[in-house]
């Protein structure tokens, strides 16, 4: 096991040393990607702590080449977005990789299972919620980033350019609100005031983020978490769409005010600049319209178990489907490398269709 460890690391360590090559050929849009988030986004980093929510094994990784920690069978969002900004893959920020000048392209401090509440995802064990992410993120600052600035301003202009990106709010309905055995968020608030409690935590959450220096951030919306395989499994009522209204009604609550919190924040947070991600909409179009965007299964996982594959995640050493091109879901929560390509491709790029007010391409370039 400690042989295999080693060479997973080396083999990672390898990749990144050759990404900062790459970097240093070409001028990236922005100095450093700094990610926060949940599995959806975590490159790895639940690999290092005691937690059930861990990918650290085939088949996941396996068109990756190995397995890393990332919750799919390839590339994530953030790997893809990351190419588009010009920067190599940001290393876990638990990982052996996180040092040294490693850390000068951005860390990665994504948590499957986190969420934006601190109880969320605790059913699984250990995972660093997004206050705790935040904290590893100023440690960061004040121990590995600022020995390499001379002065305050140098290293305050650096991360003021950096991207920061937030995917976080998914579990805090799927491992909490949409799990009344295990939480009881869901007697305690409705749909509405559950959406504004998420909000106005988050909110303080960035507050944080920018007293640390954070100005140019990245905010994505949930995905319909009503289409995913794990929420159709146990639901036997669908809409025409294949999806659970009621799930997707929830979620629609929390992006409604996410969208419109840079409003609010843009007032409070001077300098600040904010993008807001539209997943929702692009990941139903993908899983209502999918031959649109060369997809022919749009509900059932690729590696799952029972019904649409959604009962249990994807198993150790599991057969997946040979065909992983032509599905939307890697697994019973999350998309195929594919799907990821195809998110990035139009929420990372110069366009505005899935990005409000500006692109992230625009948000670099300020």
């Amino acid at each position: 096991m400690k042989s295999l460890l080693f060479c997973v690391v080396f083999l990672e360590f390898v990749r990144f040393s050759y990404g900062h090559v790459l970097s240093r050929n070409h001028h990236p849009l922005a100095p450093a990607f700094f990610v926060f988030g949940d599995s959806l986004v975590d490159s790895g980093n639940n690999n290092y702590i005691p937690t059930l929510a861990r990918a650290n094994y085939l088949p996941y990784g396996i068109d990756f080449g190995f397995p890393t920690g990332r919750f799919c069978n390839g590339r994530t969002v953030v790997d893809y977005g990351a190419m588009y900004l010009g920067l190599p893959l940001v290393p876990p920020y638990l990982s052996p990789l996180s040092i040294g000048q490693n850390v000068l392209r951005g860390l990665n401090y994504a948590s499957a299972a986190a969420g934006i509440l601190d109880e969320t995802g605790q059913h699984y064990g250990a995972r660093t919620t997004f206050n705790g992410q935040i904290s590893q993120f100023e440690m960061t600052i004040e121990l590995k980033l600022r020995p390499f600035f001379q002065n305050p301003a140098d290293l305050r202009k650096y991360l003021a350019k950096s991207i920061i990106g937030i995917n976080i709010g998914s579990n805090d309905y799927i491992n909490n609100y949409l799990m009344p055995e295990r939480y009881s968020s869901s007697q305690i608030y409705s749909g509405e005031d559950y959406a504004n409690l998420l909000i106005k935590t988050l909110s303080a959450q960035i507050s944080r983020l920018y007293n640390l220096g954070a100005r140019k951030m990245m905010l994505a919306g949930s995905g319909p978490l009503g289409c995913i395989p794990s929420q159709l499994s146990m639901v036997s009522g669908t809409n025409n769409s294949g999806c659970v209204t009621k799930i997707n009604n929830l979620v629609s609550m929390f992006n409604s005010r996410l969208k419109d919190l840079p409003n609010t924040l843009n007032k409070t947070l001077p300098g600040s600049y904010f993008v807001y991600q539209d997943i929702y909409d692009l990941f139903h179009d993908m899983v209502v319209n999918p031959s649109r965007y060369g997809f022919v299964i749009p509900n059932k996982a690729c590696c799952g178990n029972g019904r649409y594959g959604g009962a249990l995640t994807c198993l150790p050493l599991q057969q997946p489907c040979l065909d992983r091109h032509r599905y939307v879901f890697w697994d019973a929560f999350h998309p195929t490398e594919i799907a990821n390509k195809i998110i990035a491709e139009n929420t990372f790029s110069n366009s505005t269709k899935y990005s409000y007010p500006i692109s992230i391409y625009d948000l670099a370039k300020l």
